[in-house]
């Protein structure tokens, strides 16, 4: 299972936060997942007005996640999934969304959550989805990422005490 080892995070006063979610629409069904994982997390982070937002596919991702750190947001959660076909495709949308999103968050300073599935098959998606059944729930970590490293952010922004 490819979350062994994952840290237990533990997020404290970010209820006044802004935060949004940036989601494909690709693969609807783990899609619809993930969304519903990053919302659950983001309730139970008392984080109760996200904006959230749908975009055609994974490629898309970046460019929004970019425009939503510009307006102030305190984070942004990329959501998307990407299955493996017979051509070179795959590689070029993956590495192209991973790398989009790895300069949005170095370029703004605002951390962008990393919910995007890289995944050979359907199965292994619905398996990371957050679905009834699932093993994994990639996008409440995601938004817990994101989330417990904007805190981290805003705490040495602040003025030390």
């Amino acid at each position: 299972m490819s979350g062994k080892g994952a840290p237990e995070l533990t997020v404290e006063n970010c209820g006044d936060l802004r935060v949004a979610v940036v989601a494909a629409q690709w693969h609807e069904k783990v899609m619809d997942g993930l969304v519903d994982g990053a919302l659950r997390a983001l309730t139970e982070l008392g984080i109760t007005e996200p904006t959230v937002l749908r975009v055609p596919g994974s490629f898309e991702l970046p460019v929004v996640a970019k425009v939503l750190a510009q307006r102030g947001y305190d984070a942004v959660v990329a959501l998307g999934v990407v299955i493996r076909g017979g051509t070179p495709h795959f590689d070029y949308v993956c590495e192209g969304v991973t790398r989009g999103l790895v300069q949005v968050s170095v370029e703004t300073g605002v951390p962008v959550g990393f919910g995007v599935l890289t995944c050979d098959t359907e199965d292994q998606a619905l398996d990371r989805a957050g679905l009834p059944g699932s093993n994994e729930d990639k996008g409440h970590e995601a938004v817990t990422a994101a989330v417990a490293t904007a805190t981290v952010l805003r705490s040495v922004s602040e003025p030390w005490r």
